[in-house]
């Protein structure tokens, strides 16, 4: 069966079970965190008003949710840095842990200033790629050189170097976005990084057990733990009706933890970062979706619109409770395709990952999403709204 060895003999499965301090204090940090700011959300009018046309919400609901998010994962890592202290790789691992917490902390801020004062979009990209920055200083980039190894070619270091970096900057930028993007439903967002996030801590429970690394093993626990501690510490606000958003400030830092993620899988054979990325299919599927829909339109590729999947589904009639389960249910596919292929050789991975996104994208147009109506592709948008955007 595909499944037979993923737990290894080098360590217990009961070794990661030392780490459920991570879990449990990111999750009552993210919860008080939450709490507090939602106070502090409401008392200086920090909310998100609505606009009836992206912005269906009928009231104005507090944000700052990341900010609750990002204290749930940073006193998860700061447990997980203390629980690490006599570890023998204890030097890289704390480098990616404190690498992964202030770049966490950097896109949030972004956010938070993007939430209340509105930034130009290349300003927020500057600050995410600042963000991916302190992942490279601390060390965490993918080793591409596994890639060429197959080839029987061997890269040279500098290559690496840069081409590696490259490739951190646009991870960040990418799954940045993307949840940005999917953050348009209550609870949708969290409750879809929380499925990743389990899927990745799967994924990092069958390393760990096979002994895949010294350092890596750990922190890819760590950094599921604490994120998915934060997320659902979060969540039980965010689920409808929401009584506050996470933002841009979350959305920001949940992309930036996840390729943070996808990253750390990068640390030595190709087979389970090319895994992760299946895991994070909805994200990519939606974010393609809706750049492809407004480019085959002739519309404005950054145009914020009601083009996603998601929005599609609502403006189609199906109840919002309905559509985020559908959502769930997209995202547990691919993370149970992602882990499945993470057990099958690279190369037959490879054809059934091209396979996948294929399939789905070929689903994309059956059912018509990638139809536009009005400039912001939504039903309800009047010509005077449309004449305004």
């Amino acid at each position: 069966m595909i499944f037979d060895d993923f737990i290894g003999d080098k360590r217990p499965l009961t070794w990661v079970l030392q780490y459920w301090p991570v879990l449990v204090t990111a999750f009552i940090s993210g919860l008080a965190g939450t709490w507090i700011c939602k106070k502090i959300a409401l008392c200086f009018g920090i909310v998100d008003k609505p606009d009836h046309v992206v912005k269906t919400h009928t009231k104005p609901v507090a944000y700052l949710g990341g900010a609750g998010i990002l204290t749930g994962l940073l006193c998860g890592l700061a447990v997980g840095i203390w629980q690490i202290r006599g570890l023998t790789a204890f030097q890289k691992a704390s480098y990616w842990l404190i690498g992964t917490g202030g770049g966490a902390i950097i896109a949030c801020i972004v956010g938070i200033i993007d939430d209340i004062y509105d930034m130009k979009p290349h300003t927020k990209i500057l600050g995410q790629a600042v963000a991916g920055l302190v992942l490279v200083l601390s060390g965490i980039r993918p080793a591409l050189h596994y890639f060429t190894d197959a080839l029987s070619w061997t890269m040279p270091e500098i290559v690496e170097v840069w081409l590696g970096t490259a490739v951190v900057f646009l991870f960040v930028l990418g799954a940045t976005n993307s949840l940005n993007l999917l953050d348009g439903l209550d609870g949708l967002c969290a409750g879809v990084t929380g499925i990743i996030t389990v899927a990745m801590l799967i994924l990092a429970i069958h390393l760990s057990t096979w002994g895949f690394s010294q350092a890596g093993d750990p922190v890819r626990v760590i950094v599921c733990l604490a994120l998915a501690g934060g997320v659902f510490g979060f969540l039980p606000f965010n689920r409808h009706p929401a009584k506050i958003f996470m933002g841009d400030a979350g959305s920001m830092l949940l992309g930036f933890t996840v390729a943070a993620l996808m990253l750390l899988f990068a640390e030595k054979i190709p087979r389970w970062w090319l895994a992760s990325i299946v895991v994070f299919g909805l994200p990519i599927l939606d974010t393609a979706t809706a750049l492809v829909r407004r480019l085959v339109n002739h519309r404005p590729l950054f145009l914020s619109d009601r083009g996603h999947i998601y929005d599609q589904m609502i403006d189609r009639g199906i109840p919002l409770r309905k559509t985020v389960f559908i959502c769930y249910l997209l995202a547990g596919i691919y993370a149970a395709l992602g882990l499945a292929m993470s057990q099958i050789r690279t190369r037959y991975a490879v054809i059934a990952y091209i396979l996948i996104f294929a399939v789905s994208g070929l689903w994309v147009w059956k059912k018509g999403y990638l139809r536009m109506k009005g400039v912001r592709g939504a039903i309800q948008v009047s010509e005077d709204q449309e004449s305004t955007s």
